[in-house]
């Protein structure tokens, strides 16, 4: 998506992390999901696997890529520009003390890049560096986050969504019955990697989530 068009060519609400277990290889579950995915509902998705070597990130990212995904969906990656260059995606995700997208923009001015933030001084160096989106959390306790502290709460993600000036998506622990709470608070949408976990329940959950996101 072109970078310039952003504010013409608002994004999907609804943000799906990748499992962080994928095999390349073999039947992958991001692949089963991303063919899953409702025709009508368009979703941002993070290509986020870093147990994989270069090789085998850019051939889940090329398969991924080949998946015919619904209407104004975003396919992203974490950190590897150089991966979503060659797989030809939307755009890179960037942890919190990675690299600036101001750094990584010349390469790739097409693409969208966001940041994750976890206090308002990071929510400002990231804006001040050019980010197109936040990801926040995690705002409730979730398992794959214990071992980085407690939850930041709905307070702080309030405090983010109030201060910032770019989209913020609320990760961590996020359901179908505590979202709307994150909603209250000024998000711009939810993020999510367990709760989509479960194929059988992979379209309901996505509905659910988009009667809470849909503005």
């Amino acid at each position: 998506m072109d970078h310039n068009k952003l504010k013409e060519t608002p994004l999907p609400h609804l943000y799906l992390i990748s499992s962080g277990q994928e095999n390349p290889d073999g039947g992958t579950l991001l692949l089963e999901q991303l063919n899953l995915l409702p025709r009508t509902l368009s979703c941002m998705v993070q290509i986020r696997e870093k147990q994989l070597n270069a090789k085998q990130l850019l051939t889940l990212a090329l398969k991924a890529r080949a998946c015919a995904l619904p209407y104004g969906s975003m396919l992203l990656v974490n950190e590897r520009i150089d991966i979503a260059l060659a797989a030809r995606l939307d755009g890179v995700h960037l942890p919190e003390n990675g690299c600036y997208p101001d750094n990584l923009r010349p390469l790739a001015p097409k693409m969208i890049f966001g940041c994750s933030v976890h206090s308002p001084e990071s929510l400002h160096l990231a804006e001040k560096s050019g980010a197109d989106y936040l990801l926040f959390g995690p705002v409730f306790d979730t398992p794959s986050k214990r071992k980085y502290g407690a939850p930041q709460g709905l307070e702080k993600l309030g405090q983010i969504c109030r201060i910032s000036t770019l989209p913020v998506f609320a990760l961590g622990g996020i359901t179908p019955e505590n979202g709307e709470f994150c909603m209250a608070e000024g998000a711009y949408g939810i993020a999510g990697l367990s709760i989509f976990k479960d194929t059988s329940r992979f379209v309901d959950t996505l509905e659910q989530f988009y009667r809470i996101v849909s503005p």
